[in-house]
């Protein structure tokens, strides 16, 4: 009798398992709305946490998270009006290139010939030039779990060489997790690095300065650099420096340190090599902590470094999404990606791609409370 009553038990509850709707479950996406021809996507899981992208830079436009008690916030920084991404200069929450991040007077040498990239951030080459990815609307659209934009930039496009088609995947999980899955093909040698741009601030997007927030990094060395961030080639270990963040310590505890790296960039702007690279091996980068609300952020990655920047210069940029202005430190960035000029330097990890070769990167962003 007993093993009758355990069979009807089984079979109920199969039956209960087989009944539900797996979608039902699943994040939902939508078109939440476009303007001019920029769409933002929504995708939010079964706890009504929620991501917005949008086709202008293939850009993160909010991440709605719980705290402790539930309460969800957005904690990315962000701007009102979604023409207002167009040419702002934190390039907020998107996807810069062909090559994010500086390279030296813009002089790019691939296969032994030099091309001479725009010249947009003091003597250097920044993300791309002044018409880089992130400056671009995106075709879009959702496949399955996922939001995914697309982008080709054809030979000679900001004079970098090769037709290179791009695309970049967002998808988002029960867990609060999000993936961003960077993709590359090219018909001609060219180099390229891609990141995404989130500004983060675990207390909310606007309440004010992140330099209270805790930083852990999972790198034990750093790029050095000369006074116009770009790097000198040296890796250099971290230890006794204000760049040690191996255990977790406000942002703001060394900032006015008197080190060149922070008078250079009025405070972070740095990259760091992250500790067990490996080509295409998912490592902890970064992992940020907001005492106050319980929200914890880990940043994992198969890139090779990450860049922090401390939002040194956010005073000016565009309304904010919630209706305030965003000031100095209120947020900031960590940009997993190759290493700043790394066409120039051997010794960094490649960022040539060929065309017998594919570019795949992954970044994942993890929310969870304590």
């Amino acid at each position: 009798m007993a093993t009758n009553r355990a069979l009807s038990t089984l079979l109920f509850l199969m039956a209960l398992v087989a009944s539900i709707d797996p979608s039902a479950m699943a994040t939902t996406i939508k078109l939440e709305r476009e303007v001019e021809g920029i769409r933002q996507y929504r995708l939010t899981n079964e706890r009504g946490a929620n991501v917005l992208v949008s086709s202008l830079g293939a850009g993160i436009v909010e991440i709605n998270v719980p705290d402790r008690d539930g309460i969800l916030a957005d904690v990315v920084i962000g701007y009102a009006d979604p023409r207002h991404y167009l040419a702002d200069g934190p390039c907020a929450g998107k996807v810069p290139g062909r090559y994010a991040n500086r390279i030296a007077a813009g002089k790019l040498t691939v296969n032994g010939v030099t091309h001479q990239l725009a010249i947009n951030n003091g003597p250097n080459h920044l993300h791309g030039g002044p018409t880089g990815f992130q400056n671009h609307n995106w075709d879009s659209a959702i496949e399955d779990d996922k939001v995914v934009f697309t982008l080709v930039s054809p030979d000679g496009d900001e004079n970098y060489p090769g037709e290179l088609k791009v695309r970049v995947a967002y998808s988002w999980d029960d867990e609060c997790r999000l993936d961003i899955n960077l993709d590359a093909d090219t018909d001609a040698p060219t180099a390229v690095n891609l990141t995404n741009h989130t500004y983060f601030n675990l207390a909310g997007e606007n309440s004010g300065t992140v330099l209270n927030q805790r930083l852990k990094l999972y790198c034990s060395r750093w790029l050095p650099t000369d006074d116009t961030l770009i790097p000198t080639g040296e890796i250099a270990s971290v230890e006794g420096t204000p760049m040690d963040f191996i255990v977790a310590k406000p942002i703001g505890q060394d900032i006015k340190a008197d080190f060149p790296a922070l008078r250079y960039g009025k405070g972070y702007d740095n990259c760091w090599l992250i500790d067990g690279w490996k080509e295409g091996k998912l490592c902890p980068a970064a992992q940020l902590i907001d005492d106050e609300s319980g929200r914890c952020l880990l940043i994992s990655t198969t890139q090779p470094a990450a860049q922090v920047y401390t939002g040194n210069w956010l005073e000016g940029a565009p309304r904010s999404v919630s209706g305030g202005e965003y000031h100095d430190y209120d947020a900031v960035a960590i940009e997993c990606q190759g290493c700043p000029d790394a066409p120039n330097h051997t010794n960094f990890p490649r960022q040539t791609l060929f065309p017998d070769e594919h570019y795949h990167r992954l970044i994942r962003f993890a929310f969870s409370t304590k």
